[in-house]
């Protein structure tokens, strides 16, 4: 019997260890995902009937066990030396005359890599199993940072094809941009400082102590060389590549032979304008001599290999005025200064201000009102001041200094602890409860329809809303009042505010604004507890054992469920008959396993209300097309998720065949 448990769980392993090969390797995922979760869900069942045979590489082992106290230093068997950059092709024809002097030689040829920008690893693996994963540090010592590389699954815990009995990887760990946009959007929601590029959000990902956030993250990998290894693999570098690709590591499918210098160059210029297009962010391209016999002879400089060279791209800047800086207080107290500038066009769009993130930066860049400056959009996504042009300062300009009290309301203000973020400290202030009643009625929340910005701003500056509950005691007279509002369009507002009472009960807690919590926790302890009242009951210690709450959420769960004002709310809330209570949602299992994607105008749903039909029906709902999309539902003006529907052969249905699907 337990030899058959042993085989049963190895067989396990091995087919959730193919599929994810097929999946990051070879970009040709062969099931769904709900047959992926299937076997993991199976997997993970034995293993906890049988823990004496967990291993490990066992898939389940990605996010395990409890948050570290620190990082340790490991030291490198192999030196991760810097790459010297070039900018220009005749320093690229200038490093190709260094290489064939020093090899005395012309027949050799290249490899060419995309320059991913994100944090560079090292992933030891011996006899087949990841035993470390290490930043890349000073080039000698780098940050163990195995608890977190675990989770991406992107990277093999267990190698296939008969590895060397010691392999060591370097590569590239980055985050995604549609990853990168979605972790922002959380951040915004959730009040916190967001991060200016991919590759921050990656290091500051590989830098949680605590596995189960890294793990939501969704970063990836691309291997792109060797450190130190039992044996020789290959001859060339490529060849190297092509044997990390059989062993399951993700290679970058750009990665191309070129025979001499002029084809590099042409690759160069191909991916210039090429960059954009794809969904990770690059700053260039890398050239190898790939004739491994060459190495040696061409040596180190000491920092950097002679046998390879950047090629970096000048990022897209332009050249504009400071018309002012103001200051904008969120509705988690955070003042942030922001550069209001005059309008200019950077990388295809109109920029009118950036973000000066915080006093620190400002005090950095020594930015002032009059200044003229450099932006650039950082990771081509974020506009951001990279320089002052203090040689162009017009004469009795001054610094900007932080403000000492709150902008909106005259409170106090402190700076974090051992951070660089100024609050309002005040929870009475008018510009926090703005902010927090906007993202209260936000579509993603408690989508209160026709309540926008601009009554918020009056309802509280009139004093007719002090906190969330105040919402629900408007009466049709204090709607009258406001500026523009007449009979029609103040009981839209209230009819509006009616309906949403019966939100689910995760809306309601994304809609709170706890520090933290977004739609997808939110979602997840709405479904773990069933009501707010149970989930002011929780201990932390109740919130941590949840699967994808880690301490530093709980902490805040519990802080904020155990603060008198805002119990005070939540029971004005209840009494205002607002749902805090999960209701049963799913209707049927006719969609159970099947994958769409919307796209496009429709005539009888909103975007949230076919999305969540879908899943009431057991479907599921993904945002981009791909080849285990089952069904692409368009509306009109449908674009380019149509588009690659028909190029991938997905089916396209309307809403009227998706009616038929759901029995309507």
């Amino acid at each position: 019997m337990k030899k058959d448990i042993t085989e049963k769980i190895e067989s396990l392993r091995q087919q959730i260890r193919k599929h994810d090969y097929l999946y990051y390797v070879e970009n040709n995922p062969q099931i769904s995902d709900q047959e992926y979760d299937h076997l993991f869900a199976e997997l993970k069942k034995l293993e906890e009937q049988h823990p004496e045979l967990i291993t490990p590489d066992s898939p389940t082992q990605r996010v395990a066990g409890r948050p570290i106290e620190g990082f340790k230093q490991v030291t490198h068997a192999i030196p991760m030396l810097s790459i010297d950059n070039t900018y220009s092709e005749e320093e690229l024809r200038a490093f190709d005359r260094r290489v064939a002097k020093l090899l005395e030689r012309s027949n050799y040829s290249y490899v060419v890599e995309l320059k991913i920008d994100g944090l560079a690893m090292s992933l030891r693996y011996e006899k087949g199993s990841l035993v470390l994963g290490a930043t890349r540090g000073d080039g000698t010592k780098g940050d163990d940072v195995t608890h977190n590389i675990k989770t991406i699954k992107a990277i093999p815990l267990r190698l296939g094809d008969n590895p060397p009995e010691i392999l060591e990887v370097r590569g590239e760990v980055y985050m995604p941009k549609k990853a990168f946009q979605k972790l922002n959007a959380e951040k915004e929601k959730n009040g916190e400082p967001l991060f200016a590029n991919p590759r921050n959000a990656a290091a500051g990902s590989l830098k949680q102590l605590d596995p189960k956030i890294t793990a939501k993250r969704n970063l990836a990998f691309f291997a792109y060389s060797l450190g130190q290894t039992s044996e020789l693999i290959a001859k060339t570098h490529y060849g190297n590549l092509e044997k990390l690709k059989k062993f399951g590591l993700p290679v970058n499918e750009f990665t191309t032979r070129a025979k001499d210098i002029e084809e590099v160059i042409k690759i160069c210029e191909k991916f210039e304008k090429k960059r954009f297009t794809l969904d990770y962010q690059i700053d260039g391209l890398v050239i190898k001599v790939d004739e491994l016999k060459y190495y040696d002879t061409l040596g180190t400089t000491g920092r950097a290999p002679r046998w390879c060279m950047s090629y970096k791209y000048a990022a897209e800047q332009a050249k504009t005025k400071v018309l002012s800086i103001s200051v904008h207080v969120g509705k988690t107290g955070i003042i942030t200064p922001v550069a209001n500038f005059e309008p200019v066009v950077l990388a295809g769009t109109t920029v009118k201000r950036a973000s000066l993130h915080n006093f620190d930066e400002v005090d950095r860049l020594d930015v002032r009102i009059g200044d003229s400056v450099i932006i650039e959009k950082a990771g081509e996504i974020i506009p951001q001041v990279v320089e002052v042009k203090k040689e162009e300062r017009p004469a009795h300009t001054k610094p900007f200094h932080p403000p000492v009290e709150c902008p909106v309301c005259h409170s106090e203000v402190r700076k974090d602890e051992n951070g660089v973020y100024i609050r309002c400290i005040s929870s009475s202030c008018p510009a926090q409860l703005k902010e927090k009643l906007r993202y209260f009625a936000g579509r993603d929340q408690m989508d209160i329809e026709n309540l926008g910005p601009a009554l918020i701003e009056q309802l509280v500056d009139k004093g007719h809303v002090k906190d969330f509950s105040d919402l629900y005691k408007l009466s049709i007279f204090e709607m009258l009042s406001l500026e523009r509002m007449a009979q029609k369009s103040a009981q839209k507002v209230l009819d509006g505010i009616e309906k949403s009472k019966s939100q689910p009960l995760g809306r309601l807690l994304a809609a709170l604004g706890i520090l933290h919590v977004g739609a997808q926790n939110a979602e997840i302890l709405a479904s773990h507890f069933g009501s707010i009242d149970a989930l002011k009951e929780a201990s932390e210690e109740e919130l941590t054992a949840i699967e994808q709450i880690g301490p530093v959420l709980a902490k805040s769960i519990y802080e904020y469920f155990h603060n008198e004002n805002n119990l005070k709310v939540i029971d004005k809330l209840v009494k205002a008959g607002v749902n805090t209570k999960q209701k049963k949602t799913r209707k049927s299992d006719v969609l159970s396993g099947k994958i769409f994607v919307v796209t496009g105008t429709l005539e009888n749903f909103k975007r949230d209300e076919i999305e969540r039909t879908i899943k009431e029906n057991g479907g599921k709902v993904t945002s981009s097309v791909s080849k285990k999309t089952d069904y692409v539902l368009a509306g009109t003006e449908a674009g380019s998720k149509l588009e690659k529907a028909n190029q991938l052969g997905v089916k396209v249905i309307n809403e009227k065949d998706f009616l038929k699907m759901i029995g309507k």
